[in-house]
């Protein structure tokens, strides 16, 4: 059974809005404004400068994955104020619990071989500090309390930071072994 029009249409709303504010500032406008992405001449001939181009392209495409995911499977946002409803173990969550910071990382990084800017390296080592302390201090102990046996087996066999990549068949899980 199809879910009715409309609440699809919010959502997506919701999602693309989250996505503009949260991964968009830090991944976007702060580089942009404050580390030089502004000022960058590309260069055809510049391998950093087309590596850095495949960088942000390839986290743009996961990020957007990792959005998707959230929305259809989850039936949420990447928002902590509006959350999936469902825990989300497809896609890229088969094999690193947070793909979407890791995502923000491949953009930063790609924004890095662009500017090579100390200054944004700096920047992303305290984001991505914070980022840790608030997925080790807030996110994982609400996903605990929301789902409980099937959230803890699930940090058994995926990574936080570190990809997995197991057979499916063998180790990995799949939605139905993460139920409660």
């Amino acid at each position: 059974m199809r879910e009715p029009f409309w609440p699809s249409v919010w959502l997506a709303i919701r999602s693309i809005a989250w996505a503009i504010l949260l991964p968009g500032f830090f991944a976007g406008y702060v580089p942009w404004r404050f580390f030089g992405l502004a000022q960058v001449n590309l260069t055809a001939s510049d391998p950093l400068h087309l590596l850095g181009l495949i960088g942000i392209g390839l986290g743009v495409v996961l990020l957007a994955a990792c959005i998707w995911e959230f929305a259809h499977s989850g039936r949420g946002t990447l928002a902590p104020l509006d959350p999936p409803k469902q825990l989300v173990v497809r896609g890229l969550y088969r094999y690193v619990r947070n793909p979407m910071y890791l995502s923000v990382t491949t953009i930063v990084f790609g924004e890095l071989f662009l500017t090579r800017s100390l200054g944004l390296l700096t920047f992303w080592a305290i984001w991505f500090a914070v980022v840790n302390l608030f997925v080790i201090g807030y996110e994982e102990p609400n996903l605990r309390r929301q789902f409980g046996d099937s959230y803890e087996r699930y940090t058994q066999t995926v990574g936080r930071w570190i990809p997995k990549f197991r057979s499916r068949a063998r180790h990995g899980p799949s939605h139905g072994d993460l139920e409660a």
